[in-house]
């Protein structure tokens, strides 16, 4: 009998703020529960630390630079399977409530239901123009200096109804005919930023002490080329916010993931009262991480720990209880869920994915394995790379130095070890593996082609009545979600009614 599977994602939620990652005062007691119950995989890497690109190496078990997904605004093409193709090919009901970040026309990629409507535009709103970016519209220091106890926010209307249709449609398959097993993937946008949370969820955190970045803020002559670009390019290059302001966004950050575990919660206790827990494998992740403050660094885009890693927990038939040391990444997520579904080791019969079916690693439990992951969207210059192999990661871009970091050893990334004499051999072998792997002049041909056909798309489409390619929405229609019109910015902090300011 096949299970069904519960596939929960959030957004934006770095691994060690969990306490089965070692955080010393999350509250989250659903997620304990999953990972006490269920497999926790120790390092957990998504493939490209942006919202959309993530999602769509995720969804089609493959590399962006593979299926053209390069940025916040480049399509998943319509023809490349997803897991929900693959699943709803094995007799499975597919369905999706909440976020996915799809751009273009095809909203659905093998979802047969979508039970809301998704948060940003699905059109080319965001699309980047390296060389002359402009000033940002989606990351400032607002993030930072506006953060703390909210009434009511975009995101928290967002998660709601995205709770409320999820268990909905869990009660509709116990009183439907249908008898063939689900796929339901929930879809969360918190703890993405804003930092602001509810009071009750901050309360939680009255006595706590907030722990503060483990690096403080670098002066800019210490970052790296790409870290002191997206600095630049968030307004906060040398800013420097004081401690308060850090930790009111931290603690709100906390508050927001405990606002998603009751959240969870509802989830499971639905799973529950339809009689299908026991029959479910569920799987709950995020779709990359978040910097929040360290080495003075918000939100994601880089590689490192903090940006790039993500928690991963699974948890039915097939997952043993304990901890699984074998560096993973999202593109796996395909090939495991097509195991759960046909059975441990299975592979696609129609391409070479770059995942494979984790479930298949309990026979195997030192296997080394090579991470992949890519950078190609706004505030570079040209394509950034990321191997992992071991406990060493290195960093590569055609138009910055190479960055090579000990993380076992040098768990902050503060020692930079390319060039050094001892890890020639090192740098030189993962050196050879991206050269070998990515064409890098190429693939800048064809991104910063794309950016330019789909500058001229978004041009044209501002021109007479602008197409909307968001599920279920007509041109024009008014929406409380951001469409690409007007600045997220002021769209993503407008409903802030602050019941009672922070202690």
């Amino acid at each position: 009998m096949q299970p069904n599977i519960l596939f929960i994602q959030v957004d934006q939620l770095a691994a060690q703020f969990l306490r089965c990652y070692g955080d010393p005062i999350c509250h989250a007691p659903n997620l304990d529960r999953l990972a006490q119950q269920g497999t926790v995989f120790e390092t957990a890497y998504c493939n490209f630390p942006l919202c959309s690109p993530s999602r769509a190496s995720m969804a089609a078990g493959k590399l962006c630079s593979e299926i053209g997904a390069y940025d916040n605004a480049a399509e998943l093409p319509a023809s490349i399977p997803t897991y929900a193709h693959y699943l709803r090919a094995a007799g499975y009901q597919t369905a999706l409530s909440g976020k996915m970040h799809f751009i273009g026309p095809d909203q659905h990629h093998g979802f047969e239901k979508r039970l809301t409507p998704d948060l940003y535009p699905a059109d080319f709103s965001w699309v980047p123009n390296w060389g002359d970016e402009g000033e940002r519209d989606t990351n400032d220091p607002r993030s930072v200096t506006v953060a703390g106890v909210c009434e009511r926010s975009m995101q928290i209307d967002f998660d709601d109804l995205v709770t409320y249709q999820a268990v909905q449609h869990l009660y509709d398959i116990a009183r439907s005919k249908d008898e063939r097993p689900f796929f339901l993937q929930v879809s969360y946008t918190h703890p993405h930023e804003p930092y602001l949370c509810q009071k009750e969820y901050w309360d939680l955190y009255e006595d706590a002490d907030i722990p503060m970045p483990s690096v403080p803020a670098l002066s800019q002559n210490r970052h790296d080329a790409h870290s002191a670009r997206l600095l630049a390019d968030f307004g906060m290059l040398d800013v420097r916010f004081d401690e308060e302001a850090i930790r009111t966004a931290r603690r709100a950050y906390y508050g927001s993931i405990s606002y998603l575990d009751d959240l969870i919660g509802q989830l499971l206790e639905a799973l529950e009262r339809i009689g299908k827990l026991e029959n479910t494998v569920i799987i709950f992740t995020s779709d990359h991480g978040e910097m929040l403050g360290e080495r003075g660094m918000w939100f994601k885009k880089h590689f490192f720990e903090q940006s790039l890693k993500v928690p991963l927990i699974i948890t039915g038939a097939g997952f043993v209880a304990g901890r699984a040391e074998t560096p993973v990444s999202l593109v796996d997520l395909l090939p495991t869920f097509m195991g759960i579904a046909e059975g441990s080791g299975w592979t696609s019969p129609v391409e070479q994915l770059d995942g494979e079916d984790l479930s298949t690693f309990f026979t195997s439990p030192g296997k080394d394995r090579l991470i992949f992951a890519e950078y190609l969207a706004e505030a570079t210059t040209a394509p950034i790379f990321m191997v992992r192999q071991g406990r060493f990661k290195f960093i590569y871009s055609a138009d910055d130095p190479p960055l090579l970091f000990d993380v076992e050893n040098d768990p902050d990334e503060l020692n930079n070890l390319a060039g050094s004499p001892e890890h020639s051999d090192t740098e030189e072998q993962l050196r050879s593996i991206v050269l070998e792997k990515w064409d890098s002049a190429e693939l800048t041909e064809r991104i910063r082609l794309s950016q330019r056909r789909r500058q001229l798309v978004l041009e044209s489409d501002k021109q007479g009545t602008r197409p909307r390619w968001n599920h279920d929405e007509e041109p024009g229609s008014d929406v409380v979600w951001y469409r690409g019109e007007g600045s997220y910015n002021e769209w993503a902090f407008r409903y802030l009614p602050v019941s009672e300011e922070p202690n």
